[in-house]
């Protein structure tokens, strides 16, 4: 069923110029026979979309050949991006259709011809986690999962805990058959993380990971100790952050809209943490870092009665201080 046009999700930002393309989205996706649904996914359906936001959509074409309608698991992909958005149920590397020889469907779909008709491309490929990626002549990126429909709508249900669809009918934006709507519906609810076993994993990953920034800190590599200390225990120690203030909206992407979800002197914490990289700097912030990790955790311990490995932080706690 084609659905008839829904406005922009309210936000606090404003984001007329995404608002106008995802009109045209719609428009388009309507007219073109070869597909059966489009769904839409980040700060859009969130209501946090903003002037510098991208456009991210599933283009579910209508199956065809051998493989249509066959089983997939359709769990999220490899991570994260920077802006949070998950590579849930990636598409394919290597024709920039986002398909394969299999996928009769999504391999004939022509995905850059059909995103240059909303506005002209500066840039389309295939990007690392297999999602054709494009940048608009106006700015504005944009990454286009390119599935067949049957296992690919069928997948959805597997994204459960790391795609939130509040207003599931604001980020379906085609649907001949229903079933991408029912799909999405059953991911308008976005339950908290459960609270003692994924502070004890936390717990666990910042332990770990600190340990190795010690040790590679201690070798003399500091770009590399910079790269985890940033990258990987940081992240980490946000989540358990927000664990402990009970500010779990930004999940996925915990560094996104820090500055306004938490209070200042958490944000002055994070930013003791940080350093450029050099010697001393990363020296310094590794050490802030995991004060501050100990007593989340020790914090952690209190509310949610895990036990913590106090031996083995007080032995990182003096490799992490030896020059």
């Amino acid at each position: 069923m084609t659905l008839p046009p829904v406005p922009s999700v309210p936000s606090a930002a404003s984001a007329p110029a995404l608002d106008r393309r995802i009109d045209r989205l719609r428009e388009l996706a309507a007219a073109e026979p070869r597909l059966d649904g489009v769904l839409l996914y980040g700060s859009w359906t969130l209501g946090e979309a903003d002037a510098h936001s991208d456009i991210e959509a599933y283009l579910y074409v209508r199956d065809e050949g051998p493989c249509a309608g066959s089983p997939d698991d359709g769990s999220p992909g490899d991570g994260v991006l920077g802006d949070g958005s998950p590579r849930a149920g990636s598409p394919r590397a290597g024709d920039g259709t986002g398909g394969t020889a299999d996928d009769a469907g999504p391999a004939a779909f022509d995905g850059p011809a059909f995103l240059g008709r909303l506005a002209p491309l500066k840039l389309a490929y295939t990007n690392m986690y297999g999602v054709l990626s494009v940048v608009f002549d106006d700015l504005m990126r944009g990454e286009f999962h390119i599935e067949p429909a049957g296992r690919g709508i069928a997948g959805i249900a597997g994204w459960r805990g790391l795609i939130h669809f509040p207003e599931p009918e604001r980020a379906v934006l085609l649907d001949r058959t229903g079933s991408l709507t029912r799909a999405a519906r059953a991911l308008a609810d976005c339950p908290p993380p459960d609270p003692a076993p994924t502070a004890r994993q936390l717990v666990d990953e910042l332990t770990n990971w600190t340990l190795m920034f010690a040790h590679v800190r201690a070798r003399g590599e500091t770009a590399r100790a910079h790269a985890l200390l940033h990258t990987v225990v940081a992240p980490e120690q946000l989540r358990l952050l927000r664990l402990l203030r009970g500010s779990t909206a930004h999940w996925l992407t915990p560094s996104r809209a820090l500055e306004t979800d938490l209070p200042p002197a958490d944000i002055a914490r994070h930013t003791a943490t940080t350093s450029p990289a050099h010697p001393a700097g990363i020296r310094t912030a590794g050490l802030a870092s995991w004060h501050w990790t100990r007593e989340l955790a020790s914090a952690a311990a209190t509310r949610w009665g895990i036990t913590l490995p106090v031996a083995l932080h007080d032995e990182i706690a003096e490799l992490l201080a030896a020059d």
